[in-house]
């Protein structure tokens, strides 16, 4: 396994995926730092919930390296998926302007009222930046980006540009809270041909809304209660593409700690073939 781009803040140490666990808000750490099973995690709480974060990434068989990029933050919490397009300088670049800016924005946008204005306002900012680095290397330089905000009042806000995706569990009902912004999402909803024929296969990796398009797309931008039980996934289609819908279920329903949903759901990945890149974030709410 090899693995780039993660972060964590609070747990740095090299490896195949990193964890934590926190809350926005002020914060009250319940233990230390400790690592368990090669991963890093620390919890805690404001009183009213906590949340526990973890996530992953995995290179895949396919790719000469990994594309993809995770952010676990604490400051504010927030997890952060993006997916970089091709596998070229331009993709790498991407993924990690967009995450950067992206994360920098929130973060300069924490200490007031927090809403859809500030997140589009980063997801803007991110744009732009990614777009500046597409003219300078004159090459495709796109990604997805999709996050989770959780905010202060006990909600959060989902962003979400591209084909990566957020799914949630809910009392057993794992629900995917996002569209893909592909034509093959259009023309899969709208019946010009059947979701697995060649035509929708071919399909997928037509976007009509990414980071570092030249018309600067909004996001979708979705506001969600958290409420104890729930676990929240973001993930990039190496992991939609290569595990099935009733196997996501089946792991994030597990009751297992978020960590070992992260293990299990990426040697899934493998064995479905590694065809991808793929990573993911796993939010439990308690």
């Amino acid at each position: 396994m090899r693995a780039r781009s993660l972060e964590c803040p609070g747990a740095v140490r090299e490896g195949p995926f990193r964890e934590c666990a926190t809350l926005s808000g002020r914060l009250a750490r319940l233990s230390g730092v400790e690592t368990i099973d090669g991963t890093t995690q620390f919890v805690a709480r404001d009183g009213a919930r906590t949340l526990t974060f973890a996530g992953g990434t995995e290179i895949g068989r396919r790719y000469r390296a990994n594309f993809d990029v995770l952010h676990l933050g604490d400051d504010p919490a927030l997890a952060v998926v993006a997916d970089g397009m091709g596998d070229s300088e331009g993709s790498a670049v991407a993924s990690r302007t967009a995450v950067d800016v992206f994360v920098a924005a929130v973060r300069a946008a924490a200490p007031g009222p927090f809403g859809p204005a500030a997140i589009r306002g980063a997801v803007a900012a991110a744009q732009r930046r990614v777009r500046a680095e597409g003219a300078r290397l004159d090459s495709l330089t796109g990604c997805t980006l999709t996050a989770l905000v959780p905010d202060q009042e006990g909600d959060a806000w989902i962003a979400q540009i591209g084909d990566s995706r957020a799914y949630r569990l809910r009392d057993g009902l794992l629900e995917l809270l996002t569209v893909d912004h592909t034509a093959a999402w259009l023309g899969t909803l709208y019946g010009s041909y059947p979701a697995d024929s060649p035509q929708a296969a071919a399909a997928r990796y037509m976007l009509h809304r990414y980071m570092g398009h030249p018309d600067s797309p909004e996001p979708d931008v979705l506001n969600v209660t958290l409420r104890p039980g729930d676990v929240y996934c973001l993930c990039t289609d190496g992991v939609a593409e290569q595990v099935s819908y009733e196997r996501l279920g089946q792991v994030l329903s597990s009751g297992d700690h978020p960590r070992e949903m992260v293990t299990a759901l990426l040697a899934d990945t493998l064995d479905a073939g590694g065809r991808d890149n793929a990573t993911l974030a796993v939010t439990l709410v308690a």
